[in-house]
């Protein structure tokens, strides 16, 4: 990363700008030096290379006399104007956000101006998709863009200010979006000036999206101000935040007992300046601003008497950065060093970029601002300025502020940082999903072995592990009940050396605890080993201890499902075996479960395998299982296949107590055959348990038979008896399944658990998830293993921007290394094949813990009900450990907007002030499939359009219901590709970026449709439900296209909105006739000559065309839901853009889109917030895609 510049005369703190005559440069003499830029060195040089060539200019003796010269007071005017010589100019100098002691830090428009005049190099992109490296600088006079080496003269290679029309951010220009180079250009680093009548463009792209950031909003602070912007950065720089801090000093000025004469300057102790930014900032560490305090003393010239640092004992940060409290030390620190100090630790470039881009380019946020960005980007919605004004009284730190309604930079930073802005959407803290489908229709968060606290043989056991689970919001822990010394059953894994629990205080806890995070139905996994007379002990101690909160009541033979969680709730469900029907009042015998046993013999299997391997030949060895004869021993030949492993063993028996199986109710095991013996014979509250192996298999050979079983079975997937270090498996592989409970050993963290934590807090972390639709509904088709587009299903595109990281630790393992930390970012996503995927950042070095990362990824999500995101910070440059933090998140709890991750440690635990600064959006995908490559006209589009194809079932009648129903779902497609095309269109003629809607592009718009006479080029006419773009005048090319495009943009919608509910209804009513055929489907299969496996795939076939049909109406349905929606923005954007003509503002009345009114508000809406590259304010929320 290239550097900001050193710091001298010319080069000030902003806070400490004073107008000093005799210092600086005189502006008129400035302006008669010759503009030249220097050397320009290539633009693929890497930053470390520019870093070490910047060092190499700076003579020792130079960098003292900076210093020296930076303690001096110089005009505010001449401190923006920097020498325009070429010998001035050697060394290149860009902007750093680093944390780097020595470094500069973007604060406010001056800053910006002033890197701009200084220049920096950028890469100019030509139609022709041709590079060439540039060295671009405001002239001495601000009034003009130029740029060197160039073939043309230098009255050319300039573009004058006041004919710059917009200044755009992103790749949303024709010739990004049709240059070979758009996959390689970062849409964060990329901008484009729009100038002249004709509505030219010049593309840049810049080494950074620091720089390009500082750029844009340099520029637009000059178009938005002109001539006066000097002034304005004069008058409004940042009077907030320097009345504040000048108040907080004079507290603590006041609080100091150090008496000093009337005439001396103010100050205060060293410690009680660092304890004072810590006070309104507590992230910043005492260590890193005690130094900041130091290198600001010495630049200006006092001596430094360093205190003696000792580490604080009762600091919670367990990252060990710079924690330390100073002891002795009698440095006094004046106002403006504690101002220069505080500009420097506790400014966020990222956020400040984000404040004037909402702010008109002021230095402050009032409420209409605040309103817009709440709007726009937060995604709330009834938002007025009474809320806004709540925000700014609940997060601004100064008075004026709070008084006067506005929202200074460090309060907008204390709004970000709140849980209001956090990523996980706060409506999913309390239960929020229909708790009222039956019980096999969730996900149900299960505990492995729950006693254990560490492996599965000889680990100990403890009452502890029943209390975290269920804290964990767990709704289903396990019990392996054997006999025990006297008359008391134990808990314990049976065949291993893990130690006993008493069985009556396993249930005390379990009583005590049962409810505590949630109230919704609780089951109890019991493994029964012990003999007729413990288990009256058991059945006793059940009904006494757990008493009425157990549920015995017998199920009802012609029940179809399960109970709902809501019809259960505060009560336990015992899962077990239970006598057959022919055992009326007697005791019966049932097969033995014995998970321990697996284990035992999985061990000895392998104890049986290496003695034979590294036996010699001729005295192969054989070890006795249970139940085996003895077997010759033989010599085993190299090249004789492997051995297989040892056969499964016919389930033993034992008595079970008829009282004890009574308890039985909703959840009786029973052992799984096949899915065919299931469908024929298994009832809705038999469940059966699947080890992790059969049930991965499963998965892989019958995923859709393993969908259907799920639909009306519960199934509990244990993991795989190898795993005896507790281990666990990714409960991911069978969620996608639909299997409800995947028992996890909860005492072992990492990526497994994190999932299963996160997926279970979107709920209200009551312990219940309701799966997919898709896996519910009775008839339709999901194959867990798709790697394409789910059939009815609306693919989604996820923007994630990871921007910055704050007070990232080092890792737990890496105490060799140092305070040195070399983060990057991956992002990840986890859910069905089709949308797992993987991108990570770049590493960023030299940034103490706070780099700015501004890389944006995008990810296609084919089914987002099963989605989770996944960030993990790690650490490039390691020794031992590389883990930094981790946040898992279900793609359902992601809030829109601008974000902080809250980073966890490997335990769960969340970091002290550890956070990712992100920004996220979600959009639909046009048209499905892969993504589309930006750029591609309408007719392109249309000509690779895919059409959703019906399968045929080989039965005559039934297949030619279906083909009725083939043209209207091309008639669907075709009707809301083509409006989704031309809105895609219409967007980048505005020039924003993909996720914007149609109120930011009309806000685009309107900001670069003025004529040479200030009016506006094209106004809105709103007297009609459908808005009319109308010109004002004669319209250059761009805007000609403009307003055809909207025009197509408006029929296409026109045509959704008339022709859905015909279309719509026409394709339920064959979806009603094919149902009628669904009964005696098998029958007519078999009929028609179809036999074994051509059946199962006549009835899979008739499953997906349903699914099919019912997934395509409700889309063409969200189709016109999103016309109405795209109206009413149009309609308002227009409005508060001042873009309407006079007594044209009646419109959304009482016409088909008048209804758009009293649409029912969502919380995510159809197009998300624009992403942080998009100019200008203001999106609102739609209904749900």
């Amino acid at each position: 990363m290239a550097e900001f510049g050193q710091k001298n005369a010319a080069n000030p703190p902003v806070a400490g700008w004073k107008s000093a005559p005799g210092n600086g440069i005189k502006l008129d003499k400035h302006r008669e030096e010759r503009v030249s830029n220097g050397n320009c060195s290539s633009m693929s040089e890497s930053p470390k290379r520019n870093q070490n060539d910047s060092n190499k200019h700076a003579s020792p003796k130079s960098n003292e006399k900076q210093e020296l010269d930076a303690t001096e007071d110089i005009p505010r005017r001449s401190s923006l104007i920097k020498g325009g010589s070429r010998g001035a100019r050697e060394r290149k100098k860009t902007v750093s956000f680093s944390r780097s002691l020595s470094e500069r830090k973007i604060s406010g428009a001056a800053d910006c101006i002033h890197s701009m005049v200084e220049g920096s190099e950028l890469r100019k992109v030509r139609p022709s998709s041709r590079v060439y490296p540039r060295y671009y600088l405001l002239d001495a006079g601000l009034q003009a863009l130029c740029w060197e080496p160039s073939k043309k003269e230098s009255d050319k290679a300039r573009i004058s200010l006041p004919s710059i029309r917009e200044v755009r951010t992103g790749r949303n220009t024709e010739i990004f979006r049709t240059s070979g180079l758009y996959e390689q250009i970062s849409e964060d680093c990329a901008f484009s000036i729009i100038y002249g009548e004709t509505y030219e463009s010049l593309d840049l792209v810049a080494n950074s999206a620091e720089v390009a950031n500082i750029w844009v909003s340099g520029l637009r602070y000059l178009l938005q101000y002109g001539k006066h912007a000097l002034d304005m950065i004069a008058t409004s720089r940042d009077s907030l935040r320097l009345g504040w801090l000048e108040r907080l000093f004079s507290l603590a000025v006041q609080k100091d007992e150090v008496r000093r004469g009337d005439d001396a300057e103010p100050m205060i102790p060293l410690p009680s300046a660092i304890a004072l930014i810590q006070s309104v900032n507590p992230a910043v560490g005492a260590c890193r601003a005690e130094h900041r305090f130091h290198e600001v003393l010495r630049v200006h010239g006092r001596t430094c008497e360093t205190g003696v640092t000792t580490p604080v004992k009762e600091s919670k940060w367990k990252g060990g950065k710079g924690n330390k409290k100073i002891v002795g030390g009698n440095q006094q620190v004046t106002k403006q060093e504690f101002i220069e100090v505080f500009h420097d630790l506790c400014t966020r470039p990222e956020i400040y970029f984000l404040l004037v881009q909402f702010s008109s380019n002021k230095e402050f946020l009032d409420t209409k601002d605040l309103m817009r960005f709440l709007e726009a980007e937060q995604g709330m919605v009834h938002v007025n300025e009474d809320a806004s004004l709540e925000v700014i009284q609940s997060h601004e730190p100064s008075e004026e502020g709070r008084q006067q309604g506005w929202l200074s930079l460090d309060g907008f930073t204390n709004y970000l940082n709140s849980t209001e802005c956090h990523l996980f959407d706060s409506e999913h803290s309390a239960v929020c999903q229909d708790m009222g489908q039956p019980l096999s229709h969730y996900y149900i968060n299960s505990s492995h072995n729950t006693y254990l606290i560490e492996d599965q043989l000889r680990g100990p056991s403890n009452l502890s592990g029943y209390v975290r689970a269920l804290k964990m919001g767990c709704r289903c822990v396990e019990l392996d009940v054997w006999d025990g010394p006297g008359e008391e059953a134990v808990v314990y894994t049976g065949h291993t050396q893990t130690p006993p629990l008493a069985f009556p205080s396993v249930l005390e806890v379990i009583g005590r605890f049962a409810f505590v995070a949630s109230e919704y139905p609780l089951i109890l996994c019991i493994e029964n080993h012990c003999s007729l007379r413990q288990q009256r002990v058991m059945e006793k101690h059940l009904v006494q201890i757990l008493g009425e909160w157990l549920y015995t009541n017998p199920p009802s033979e012609g029940e179809w499902y399960l109970p709902s969680p809501d019809a259960l709730k505060r009560r336990i469900l015992l899962k077990a075996q239970k006598c057959g029907p022919g055992s009326d009042g007697v005791d019966g015998e049932v097969s033995e479960e014995d998970e321990g046993e697996e284990i035992s013999r999985k061990i000895k299997a392998d104890k049986n395998s290496s003695l034979r391997e590294c036996s010699d030949s001729g005295a192969g060895l054989t070890e006795k299982e249970p139940g085996q004869k003895n077997l010759p021993s033989s010599p085993i030949s190299p090249l004789a296949p492997p051995l297989s492993p040892p056969l499964p063993l016919p389930p033993k028996r034992h008595k079970l107590l008829k009282e004890l199986s009574d308890l039985v109710s909703l959840c009786r095991s029973v052992r799984f055959i096949d899915f065919q013996m299931s469908s024929r014979s298994q009832k809705p509250w038999e469940l059966c348990s699947f080890h992790e192996s059969l049930a991965v298999r499963l998965t892989c050979e019958n995923p859709g038979d393993f969908v259907n079983h799920n639909k009306r079975f519960l199934s509990r997937v244990y993991p795989n008896p190898m795993r005896v270090d507790s281990s666990n498996m990714n409960p991911q592989d069978l969620w996608k399944c639909g299997c409800q409970i995947v028992a996890m050993n909860y005492q072992t963290a990492g990526l497994m658990m994190d999932m299963n934590t996160a997926w279970f807090r979107q709920n209200g972390n009551c312990g219940y998830v309701l799966r997919p639709a898709i896996m519910r509904q009775e008839v339709s088709y999901f194959s867990a293993n798709t790697r394409e587009m789910v059939p009815g299903v609306a693919p989604q595109l996820l923007h994630v921007k990871v921007i910055s990281g704050q007070n990232l630790p080092r890792p737990m393992g890496s105490g060799a290394k140092g305070d040195v930390v070399e983060p990057y970012v991956y992002v990840e996503i986890h859910g069905i094949p089709a949308d797992c995927a993987e991108r990570r950042t770049r590493t960023m070095t030299q940034n103490e813990g706070n780099p700015i990362f501004d890389e944006s990824f995008e990810f296609q999500i084919n089914l987002p009900e099963l989605a989770m995101v996944r960030f993990v910070v790690l650490d490039d440059d390691f020794i031992g450990d590389d883990f930094i933090g981790s946040y898992t998140i279900p793609l359902e709890c992601v809030q829109p907007g601008y974000r902080h991750v809250p980073l966890q440690s490997l335990t769960g635990e969340e970091l002290p002030y550890a956070r990712l600064f992100v920004h996220v959006a979600l959009s639909n995908r046009r048209g499905g499939g892969k993504p589309h490559k930006r750029g591609l006209s309408v007719r392109k589009a249309r000509k690779g359009r895919s059409y959703a194809a019906l399968r045929d079932l080989g039965v005559r009648a039934v297949d030619e219901v279906f083909k009725m129903a083939a043209p209207l779902l091309r008639e669907a497609t075709d009707l809301r590709e083509n409006m989704q095309t031309s809105v895609v269109v219409f967007r980048e003629l505005c020039g924003v970026s993909a996720v914007a809607n149609l109120m930011q592009c009309v806000r685009a718009l309107g900001s670069c449709v003025s004529g040479p006479d200030g009016n506006p080029l094209l106004l809105f006419d709103l007297r009609d439900d459908y808005p009319a773009l109308e010109p004002q005048g004669p319209l250059p090319d761009v805007l000609r296209r403009v307003v055809s495009t909207f025009e197509m943009m408006v029929q296409a919608s026109r045509a959704v909105v008339e022709l859905s509910d015909g279309i719509y209804e026409r394709i339920l009513h064959i979806q009603t006739t094919a149902m009628e055929y669904h009964e005696k489907l098998q029958e007519l299969v078999v009929r028609e000559g179809q036999r074994g496996r051509k059946i199962s795939r006549a009835l899979e076939s008739f499953c997906w065309n349903i699914t099919l049909l019912k997934g395509q109406a409700d889309l063409l349905r969200q189709a016109k839901a999103e016309v109405r929606e795209n109206m009413k923005q149009v309609h308002c954007a227009a409005l508060t853009s001042s873009m309407t003509k006079k007594g044209s503002a009646a419109g959304m009345g009482g016409g088909s889109l008048g209804r758009t009114r009293s649409l029912p508000q969502c919380r995510h809406p159809i197009t998300p917030p624009v992403s942080a590259s998009t100019p200008g304010p203001t999106r609102g929320r739609g209904p749900l895609p």
